[in-house]
């Protein structure tokens, strides 16, 4: 394994910056918390913004797409529908935030603006928004209703804001449009309070004819975001905080790095499968975001109240996006009425309780440990740390040593079909290859396997019954850095069926 290139110095600057500010939590030591600053490793490694590292806790988010198609029953609008149109009998943002807040969701993004143009604010920069709509006889202003929802119930707000625009005459005239955009990126920037996240789609492609030669200027964009918003993340296929996953069906791929070479990608430029992958060399950190609509389309339709995903399917989402070091972003449209539909709702909160059934029983709790190499300072990186369920607290190994075995002796026999591998990424994404045994019939038989471990690895397996069992680190790019391993056993599930 090829490893990883130097960070750029503007990168390596600021993460040190980060480092010597924060430091390193680790282990506990005759009761004080020591603070290590120290670089661990031989090689300089990309590493996470603190907003990054707050963004990849978040692990499960909403999306809402809410806009005049969910009155017309289109998924693209055409910019020429009429603000009369928009006028849910029902609207209640407060019920929207209480069923995300219930399904454990830890922020909610809102599709202010789609590519039809119509603004879910009153926006002085156009007439094609809520302002000219019957609801709430003009005077509603539903960003603003929901930023507020959700500051009250402790979850964080963010914004969606298209930049193709099919509306606004302005669209394919490059400055004069851009200066039009800003206006309105200023509005949202300004007038919501904190934002933890601002979504800009890639939709049109950078080739499709209906963007109509306008060129986007991303750079101004993201600078007026880092002036006016420094704690909110950027999405689009390129970050710069986090990227598309190359797919709308919500899973990360197998291997999944947290890398990416930013310089060969741009908004509307995927390369799906890298995008999916990440790159080991990568010289940025940009961590996939997995988007995916609890229903077929994005929109709303009430042909589709049937087609909800169940609960099996949103669990294997689930397992394919955070437990591949991925963020779950979860789409869930409000109906006609504005509300999240019954259907919908119930099934976010079955989903939410059969998470808390899985997760609740760390089965490696209480055990005891031994690695066949420990970094010197045996107090601060004791394997023991792996299984105290605290993610600041980590194993590794000396400088140079990229493989390491972990044995992992549970007090008593216990069954479980579900493992749980988090690397330290503070200090980078290092791990590349690994192997799990379980020791059965008098040896070890290897149970699972993969690459990239990053934030969070979740491994899915038949049940196993035993009382000991290894981690074979194979390949790094580095010394190893792990923080946690859990053990946990989840029910069979058909439909929306719990089996057992």
């Amino acid at each position: 394994m090829a490893k990883m290139k130097m960070m750029l110095g503007s990168v390596l600057v600021s993460s040190l910056v980060f480092l010597g500010t924060v430091g390193i939590c680790v282990a506990q030591t005759d009761g004080q918390k020591n603070s290590i600053e120290e670089k661990i490793g031989l090689n300089d490694h990309v590493l996470p913004h603190p907003r990054q590292l707050r963004w990849q806790q978040r692990e499960y988010t909403a999306f809402v797409h809410f806009t005049v198609n969910t009155f017309t029953g289109r998924e693209w609008g055409e910019g020429t529908e009429s603000p009369s149109i928009f006028n849910p009998s029902e609207l209640d943002v407060k019920q929207w935030v209480r069923v995300f807040k219930e399904a454990g969701m830890k922020m909610v993004i809102l599709t202010a603006k789609h590519h039809d143009g119509f603004c879910l604010w009153p926006s002085r920069y156009t007439e094609h928004s809520v302002k000219n709509s019957p609801w709430k006889n003009g005077q509603g202003d539903l960003v603003g209703e929901l930023s507020k929802a959700c500051r009250e119930a402790g979850l964080e707000f963010g914004i969606y804001i298209s930049p193709w625009d099919r509306h606004e005459p302005s669209y394919g005239k490059s400055s004069e449009y851009n200066a039009f955009y800003m206006g309105q990126l200023t509005e949202l920037l300004t007038q919501y309070g904190p934002l933890g996240e601002v979504w800009f789609d890639g939709a049109p492609g950078q080739d499709s004819p209906l963007r109509k030669k306008q060129v986007y200027d991303f750079v101004m964009y993201r600078s007026l975001v880092r002036r006016l918003q420094p704690d909110a993340c950027m999405f689009a296929d390129d970050g710069p905080d986090c990227r598309w996953v190359g797919n709308e069906s919500g899973y990360a791929g197998e291997t999944c790095w947290s890398m990416l070479n930013r310089s060969e990608f741009g908004p509307g430029q995927a390369d799906t499968k890298k995008l999916n992958a990440g790159q080991v060399d990568g010289a940025d950190w940009v961590p996939a975001e997995c988007d995916v609509s609890i229903r077929p389309g994005w929109f709303y339709h009430a042909a589709e109240d049937d087609k909800v995903k169940t609960l099996e399917q949103l669990l294997d989402i689930y397992f394919g996006s955070v437990g591949r070091n991925g963020l779950m972003l979860l789409n869930v449209p409000p109906d006609q009425r504005g509300l999240i539909h019954e259907t919908d709702t119930q099934r976010l909160l079955a989903f939410r309780g059969l998470l808390d059934r899985i997760f609740a029983d760390d089965l490696a709790a209480g055990a005891s440990v031994k690695a066949s190499a420990v970094r010197k300072a045996m107090a601060v990186y004791q394997p023991s740390h792996v299984v105290d369920g605290d993610i600041e607290t980590i194993w590794t190994t000396d400088d140079g040593v990229v493989s390491a075995d972990l044995e992992i002796t549970l007090p008593q026999e216990k069954s479980f079909n579900v493992i749980m591998l988090q690397e330290y990424i503070k200090q980078g994404q290092r791990i590349a290859s690994f192997e799990v045994d379980a020791w059965t019939d008098g040896q070890w038989k290897r149970i699972a396997s993969g690459t990239t471990i990053g934030y969070k690895r979740l491994l899915r397996m038949s049940p196993v019954s035993t009382q000991r069992l290894r981690l074979r680190i194979l390949d790094a790019t580095d010394c190893p850095i792990l923080c946690r391993i859990g053990l946990f056993s989840a029910p069979t599930v058909q439909g929306n069926t719990i089996l057992d």
